[in-house]
């Protein structure tokens, strides 16, 4: 009864298609992209979930490679250890709920688990409570003191007793997800784009004039690369490496989405002092364009102000200088001195 009614609220789903990906911890972003790249090649619905997971939905893709998720999944581990260096824990159910169950019970470095739609149950119940996607540390632990220590005990107990236990949503998405049932789909969404440029300090540096500079050098050229490219950034990260290995990173949103040097020149600023620079010795530094978008999407504003005006002038002639003579020919300083 209970692995019918997960058939019918996932929509009738007869065959495990919902693949729960879960890469390295700490991964580096331009790495977990690639992942998203290789996913992209076995079907287009790919859900990024940041910083290290993704889920794909394969029930079309079965279809089109003419084989099972499992051996999908095999195929997948192959191409990200060969590719990227790196292993995965591939979990495969017929809903998130499953899959994403699945990948969280492979031990590291990878693997690949899938259960069969009629298994779901039966596989569920022996696991404890806290292994069942979606179920926090306080929820298991309210569970445990209720004498419920594992998912099939918490299938058996009445949905009406869960949500008074856990809270009325909490406790009906618990009691439902025990069973396997779980209707939500998987939503194709990538990663927003994002542009990095780094500066490496030649040695250890307590200098703050020289941070300042190097920041402002790193502006200019994210300002530089986002406008070549005929985009916008609604926000920035800076990230501060320290030596010994040691890193702080703080990401502020824009007022405006703008790649214009003077408006990341403010933000960069204003994070890099909420650092509290004291005696950290700095190795390097690195400056993110967060969420990018098309330039062309946002709206500009008028402005009033002819200070800014100017240096919108100097930064376009600037542009051209650069794409002219190279990028180098204009300093990063004089990019602002000139209409101080």
């Amino acid at each position: 009864m209970a692995a019918e009614a997960q058939m019918r609220v996932s929509g009738d789903q007869r065959v495990s298609s919902v693949m729960n990906v879960r890469c390295p911890d700490r991964l580096p972003e331009d790495v977990f992209r690639q992942v998203l790249e290789l996913l992209a090649e076995f079907s287009p619905v790919v859900q990024a979930l940041p910083p290290s997971a993704a889920l794909v939905e394969l029930k079309g893709a079965l279809r089109y490679h003419g084989t099972g998720a499992r051996r999908l999944g095999e195929v997948l581990r192959i191409r990200t250890l060969s590719r990227l260096g790196i292993d995965v824990r591939v979990g495969i159910g017929p809903t998130i709920v499953v899959a994403a169950t699945a990948s969280g019970q492979i031990s590291a470095p990878g693997g690949v688990l899938a259960v069969d739609p009629e298994q779901v149950v039966d596989w569920l119940g022996p696991l404890p409570v806290e292994a069942l996607h979606g179920i926090g540390l306080k929820q298991a632990v309210a569970l445990r003191e209720f004498g419920v220590h594992c998912v099939g005990l918490l299938a058996s107990v009445p949905p009406a007793a869960v949500q008074r236990l856990l809270g009325g949503r909490a406790g009906r998405l618990a009691a439902d997800r025990a069973r396997g049932i779980d209707p939500r789909p998987v939503a194709p969404r990538a990663l927003p784009a994002t542009l990095t440029v780094r500066h490496t300090f030649a040695q250890h540096t307590l200098d703050g004039a020289l941070v300042r500079a190097a920041l402002l050098d790193l502006v200019v050229q994210l300002g530089r690369q986002l406008r070549d490219r005929d985009q916008v950034a609604r926000g920035l990260t800076l990230v501060l490496r320290f030596a010994g290995g040691a890193s702080w990173e703080k990401t502020r949103r824009l007022p405006e989405a703008s790649a214009h040097d003077d408006d990341l020149r403010t933000l960069a600023y204003r994070i890099v002092d909420a650092a509290g620079l004291q005696r950290g010795r700095l190795t390097g530094i690195v400056l993110k364009g967060e969420d990018l978008v098309d330039a062309d999407q946002v709206a500009q504003q008028i402005s009033l102000d002819q200070a800014r005006e100017a240096r919108l002038v100097a930064e376009t002639a600037s542009d051209r200088i650069r794409a002219k003579f190279g990028p180098g020919v204009i300093g990063p300083a004089a990019t602002f001195l000139r209409v101080s």
